[in-house]
């Protein structure tokens, strides 16, 4: 059976069951986060919300910590109708359309509230038409999912030129490592799972994520610096199967869009503050916290990457986006 057709089939198998029940609609909310993840305790908030305001006519079901499977399966599931939100990065998303990899490009985004503003405006609505057209989910949301910077065992980065010859662990993907081309370091692109050990024992000199990520990873434990880079807003886009979106009808989907912009408003903020409190730990741990001029970061990254991946992300869009005020 085709990909298509097993789309069409389920979500029309979704959407009668939703008629069936007289007008209500379960959502079935997927995320990979665990259950204390903000983005999980706003789905649920946002559940009881849209409950009560619809008169129980809306009703999410909130599934976390990856129940019904790896993020690319998650994501597949919205598209194929087996069930209908899904929360995830750009570089996933990015996999079924490349334009939107984008969106998590280092220094795309000047802050959190251009990347939101960027995708309630046209430039996200571009994204969600060509997402609709080419896998059946459409974008209804997106989410602040915290800020990467650098970190190193040893050597003080204070300057861009500090990074030259850096053994700089990345993510296997291209985008990174011509990030890290840019900046002069020797990327290393390697498993996460390998990472605390290859940190321990000197075979990177450093890597680059985000505070949440550092602290629950541990690799304050094998790391003196922490440099407050700010490469990566980093993203998360919340996707909606388009048949059962249109199966909600005007008012209904209103009040879902209205009512998950309210709850993402809490959720970047609690990601937030999460970010400050954590911060303050690693400083209070011994952590050496340097605040360099994010410019001298920025410029070589800017001067070289749009160029080189314009293919991918499409003639201007780099511009654009910088456009968006």
């Amino acid at each position: 059976m085709g990909r298509n057709l097993r789309r069409a089939i389920f979500a029309g198998l979704f959407v009668m069951g939703g008629l069936a029940l007289a007008g209500e609609f379960i959502v079935k909310w997927a995320d990979t986060q665990g259950p204390t993840h903000p983005s999980v305790v706003m789905a649920e908030n946002l559940s009881k919300t849209l409950e009560e305001k619809s008169g129980g006519r809306i009703k999410i079901q909130v599934y976390p910590a990856g129940q019904f499977g790896s993020a690319r399966e998650l994501i597949e599931g919205v598209s194929l109708g087996m069930h209908e939100v899904v929360p995830d990065g750009p570089a996933m998303v990015g996999q079924f359309v490349p334009s939107i990899g984008i969106t998590e490009a280092p220094y795309v985004w000047r802050d959190a509230d251009h990347m939101i503003k960027t995708f309630n405006g046209p430039i996200g609505e571009e994204f969600s038409k060509e997402l609709i057209q080419k896998t059946g989910m459409r974008i209804i949301g997106a989410l602040y999912y915290g800020a990467r910077h650098i970190t190193s065992t040893s050597r003080e980065i204070r300057h861009v030129k500090d990074l030259e010859g850096f053994k700089l662990r990345t993510p296997e993907s291209d985008i990174y490592v011509a990030m890290a081309d840019a900046w002069g370091a020797k990327a290393t692109p390697s498993s996460f799972n390998e990472l605390y050990l290859a940190l321990r024992q000197n075979v990177v000199d450093g890597q680059e994520n985000p505070i949440p990520t550092i602290v629950s990873a541990k690799f304050n434990e094998v790391q003196k610096y922490l440099v407050l880079s700010g490469h990566i807003v980093g993203t998360r886009i919340v996707l909606i199967n388009e048949a059962f979106w249109q199966s909600l009808g005007k008012e209904l989907q209103d009040m879902f869009k209205e009512e998950l912009g309210k709850a993402s408003e809490w959720h970047n903020k609690a990601i937030q503050e999460q970010e400050q409190a954590l911060l303050a730990e690693l400083e209070k741990g011994g952590m050496i916290v340097i605040r360099p001029d994010i410019e001298e970061f920025r410029k070589p990254v800017v001067e070289s990457l749009p160029a080189k991946f314009e293919s991918k992300w499409g003639k201007g869009m780099w511009d654009r986006i910088q456009a968006v005020k």
